[in-house]
Formats: C-alpha cells, structure tokens, sequence
C-alpha cells in the first residue's frame, strides 16, 4: 500500500464521524479540484494531494467547539503526527502543513506557495455554486437554523445559532469568495459558480415572498 492510499483510509477513518457538510465527500471533491487547478497551473501535485486529503481534519474539534477551535490550526497538528507517522520525509511535510494552516477562508495566515493557493482556492470553490447552496444548508440543518432569514439584519446574528442559515453564509462569505480567488484556473471556475448562487437566492426570495 503506498504512503497516498494510507493516508487516505487514515482520513476516512477520522472523518466517518464527520458531520455531512464537512465529510468525506467534501474532501474527495476538494481532491479533484485540487489535480484540476494543479496541473493547470503547473503544481506539485504529490504535495497537493496530500494536503488536500488531510486539509478537514481537525473540522470535528471545531465544530464541537462551536467555532472557539480553528480546524486549520487543529489540522496542521494532526496532518504533522499523521505524516512523520508513515515516514514522510520533513521537507515534504513542512509543504503540506503549510498548505493546511493557511487554506481557511477567514484564517490569519495566508498561502504563500503555488500549492497552497491552489488548496485554498479549491477548498473556496466547494463553499460555492450549487455544491455550496447543498452545503451551506445541511450545515444550516446541522446547527438548527431555519430555513431563511432575508429579513434580519444579518451581521446581527451568530455563528451556530438559529439564524445561521445558508443565506446569513451567503451574505456574509460566499459571495465574497469570488474575489478572494489566488489562481486563474480558481477565478475562471469562481466566476461562473457565483453567478448560479446569485440567480437561486433572488429566486429564493421571490418564492418566500410568493413573488414566484
């Protein structure tokens, strides 16, 4: 079994206790976006690969946490551990853990490699276009808020509470991601899953207010 596919089944394991929007399946469409992206602009894609396995891994601590843990942060530490555990060399893992501390949207830290802007902008890519309405709305059932909430002040309200809805995510970030996009493959695929975002929350307001 090569390092890749061990590193692989280590990340299923950890993350079958994930909750939907930040699953498996996030990772493995991250994983693709991320060989899209790196081969397009010219990336180590064996450093990309592991980074983009290993990228979530600390998202149940802040979860649980409410938010008071990075999962970036939490991640790097784990992704260390996991990846001197089956012998990577250190050069290697210092990449890797770069691309993990700094591929969070609103983190502190910012991408400096080719690899790691490529790891954030396909992360920001699956927060987007419909993949990201699905996702901004199972969380939204996962910390139980309602449906929609056009009508409140939105800067007003709380993160993991009632009024984190998929539309508070949008106000607040996804339409934004769009420009926050450190690639030009990233911008080009950005560009067009914005626009569908756009076009289903004016349709969603239209419906609540059976304007449609």
């Amino acid at each position: 079994m090569d390092t890749l596919h061990e590193i692989m089944e280590e990340v299923k394991r950890l993350m079958s206790y994930a909750q939907g929007s930040h699953g498996w399946d996030h990772v493995e469409r991250v994983y693709r976006l991320c060989i899209r992206i790196g081969k397009k602009e010219g990336a180590d894609l064996e450093i990309l690969k592991m980074a983009a396995l290993l990228h979530d891994i600390g998202r149940n601590d802040e979860i649980r946490s409410g938010g008071t843990i990075c999962h970036a942060e939490r991640g790097a530490l784990l992704a260390r551990q996991i990846l001197e555990r089956f012998g990577v060399a250190q050069e290697e893992i210092d990449k890797v853990i770069h691309c993990i501390e700094t591929h969070r949207f609103r983190g502190a830290k910012a991408p400096k490699t080719l690899e790691a802007k490529v790891l954030f902008d396909a992360d920001k890519l699956d927060s987007i276009g419909a993949v990201g309405i699905g996702r901004a709305f199972l969380f939204a059932g996962e910390v139980g808020a309602r449906l929609h909430n056009k009508d409140v002040e939105i800067r007003e309200t709380d993160a993991y509470s009632r009024e984190d809805t998929a539309f508070r995510e949008f106000s607040l970030k996804l339409k934004n991601v769009k420009d926050r996009m450190l690639t030009k493959e990233g911008r080009t695929l950005a560009q067009d899953r914005h626009q569908f975002m756009v076009s289903f929350f004016e349709r969603l307001h239209d419906e609540v207010d059976a304007m449609k």
